[in-house]
């Protein structure tokens, strides 16, 4: 008789497992001091690693293809591969904002924003050179509001 697998058990008991046993894990799995990171990537995070070391990794040749894809879109620049594309609006986007009377059309680049033909590289610059003063860009534009909804 086979033996049950004991991995799907020990993931469903991280859901309750009180935070300081989870990071107790991770110091234990990872031999790292775990990231100041939320409770739910903590999870993920741990569920993957113990996974990984009973089942085993990738491939090394997933690896390499995933490096690979991963530069053809960040060209292997490390601070575009750290922002999170989730969040920035599409390229080719226009941003529309009237201030004081006038409309306002920014669009969004690869790599920053464009407003009156001039390359910014956050929107609170640009919505700093539509007002004078410092905004945050993205509750200006109304991408986010104050109460971080």
């Amino acid at each position: 008789m086979t033996k049950p697998d004991p991995v799907p058990t020990h993931l469903a008991a991280l859901k309750s497992t009180p935070t300081t046993e989870l990071k107790a894990q991770w110091r234990e799995l990872f031999e790292t001091e775990p990231p100041a990171f939320n409770r739910r990537y903590l999870e993920s995070r741990l569920a993957y690693r113990i996974q990984e070391l009973v089942y085993g990794g990738l491939k090394p040749e997933t690896v390499r293809r995933l490096e690979t894809l991963g530069e053809q879109l960040d060209g292997g620049n490390i601070t575009l591969r750290r922002i999170r594309a989730d969040l920035k609006p599409i390229t080719g986007t226009k941003l529309i904002r009237e201030w004081q009377g006038v409309e306002h059309t920014v669009t969004v680049l690869a790599d920053g924003y464009e407003w009156q033909g001039r390359p910014y590289r956050s929107l609170s610059a640009v919505a700093r050179a539509i007002t004078g003063t410092r905004w945050n860009g993205w509750i200006f534009f109304g991408l986010k509001s104050r109460r971080g909804a």
